[in-house]
């Protein structure tokens, strides 16, 4: 049995990959109570004496606002941390299981989706930060996955807390009747991260490489709530009431960097449809009676 280490173990990618695969493989938990990304020497002490198959490299500072505020301290996270475990990795002879994100794709001008073969194009810190590591990886390792995420969404359930989604933002503002703006200028990808969870196993088995993890969406951020809501069964006069269209963020540009995910498709790696994920994580909570 394989041994992974994986990073930002409390975080919802990391703790439902490890809720769905727990008797598959031996884990070692890095969380920040282990070692502190903003102080990658800490990073370097802990991986000192870890030996491992793989790495599951999940945390990050992953906020933009935060990122375009502290720079110099997004840096360190996300990028210097990561050149440790590149370190530690190569040390091991393990394999990186990198996750990266669609934001290497938001300073596009052309539309998506995306493919694997697309140049990288970023506006963001958290983007060029990304694009970085990608870069550190291609350059300092023969093994390794590079998992490029798509907004990930679920609920939480026991000991799995979901990250903030679609779906948590539609039924926040109808449960507690909150107007809510849906951005109406932007298109993206949204994955139920059991999709993930469930083939991860089959996921670290792939050949080397940069792969798309995407279900797949038509529709815009402000249409893909509305669907929520009806699919919650709100009325037209809530959804009037309380999800509503975001006309002028990104109207300089519209925004669309929804990722191709064929190429995970074609090896059997499948995400369906944002509307397949929608109506499976409705079913799953019980909110689809």
């Amino acid at each position: 049995m394989k041994t992974i280490l994986v990073t930002g173990a409390n975080g919802y990618i990391a703790s439902y990959v490890r809720k769905e695969n727990h008797h598959k493989f031996n884990w070692i938990t890095m969380t920040r109570k282990d070692a502190d990304l903003s102080k990658p020497e800490e990073v370097e002490a802990f991986l000192k004496d870890k030996q491992f198959d793989i790495c599951f490299h999940t945390a990050a500072n992953a906020t933009t606002a935060v990122c375009e505020e502290n720079p110099e301290l997004a840096h360190k996270i996300n990028v210097e941390s990561t050149q440790k475990i590149i370190e530690a990795c190569k040390k091991n002879q393990a394999r990186l299981i990198f996750c990266s994100t669609e934001q290497v794709f938001n300073g596009k001008e052309n539309h998506g989706p995306f493919n694997e073969e697309e140049s990288v194009s970023a506006v963001t810190v958290y983007g060029k930060n990304k694009i970085e590591c990608e870069d550190l990886i291609h350059e300092q390792l023969d093994d390794y996955l590079i998992l490029r995420f798509s907004w990930m969404m679920g609920l939480s359930f026991d000991k799995v807390k979901a990250s903030p989604s679609i779906i948590k933002n539609v039924m926040n503002a109808l449960l507690h009747q909150t107007p809510t703006l849906f951005t109406c200028n932007e298109r993206r990808c949204m994955t139920y991260a059991k999709k993930l969870a469930q083939q991860f196993e089959k996921i670290t088995t792939l050949d080397t490489g940069t792969y798309h993890v995407a279900s797949k969406n038509e529709m815009t951020t402000y249409e893909t709530a509305v669907y929520i809501a009806k699919e919650l069964k709100a009325s037209d006069e809530a959804i009037a009431k309380y999800i509503l269209p975001n006309k002028e963020r990104y109207s300089e540009r519209f925004r669309d960097y929804r990722l191709d995910s064929s190429k995970l498709e074609n090896l059997g790696v499948t995400f369906g449809t944002f509307e397949e994920n929608i109506e499976e994580i409705l079913k799953d909570f019980g909110w689809d009676r």
